[in-house]
């Protein structure tokens, strides 16, 4: 069986990525146009949504680990001289991580159903409730 692939690879990219960014030397950190904190928030919610559509079955244990790698992650600033772990940092992160876990998850909620609904619809299944009567 051949399952595909890239949105594991993509889930654990943008990981090791964000612990390259979050423990490098304050100097190589990338400048946005955004705040901080947003762009913390932002990249542990893309991050939990790329491993919660990679690995759907796992979605609370991914939004439950993302939240200890958020908090594990600043300790790592720790081995940094020119970084300074802060307890809001963590839970600005651990707060990105359930927004897109959760989104994430959501959305395969919504497909899932949508999708669902739309097979029953075709194939003549649908509930005796929902079909009219006849008077007859």
């Amino acid at each position: 069986m051949m399952t595909n692939r890239l949105p594991k690879y993509v889930a654990w990219s943008v990981f090791l990525l964000i612990v390259i960014v979050t423990v490098c030397p304050i100097g190589f950190r990338p400048h946005t146009l955004t705040t901080v904190g947003l762009d913390r928030a932002a990249a542990f919610a893309f991050c939990a949504a790329a491993f919660v559509l990679a690995y759907p079955r796992y979605w609370l244990a991914i939004i439950v680990a993302g939240i200890a790698a958020a908090f594990g992650i600043e300790a790592l600033q720790f081995l940094s001289p020119t970084r300074h772990p802060h307890l809001m940092d963590a839970a600005v992160k651990a707060a990105g991580v359930v927004a897109g876990g959760l989104g994430a998850f959501s959305w395969l909620q919504f497909k899932a159903r949508l999708t669902a609904g739309s097979l029953i619809r075709h194939s003549g299944l649908e509930p005796e409730s929902s079909q009219p009567k006849s008077l007859g």
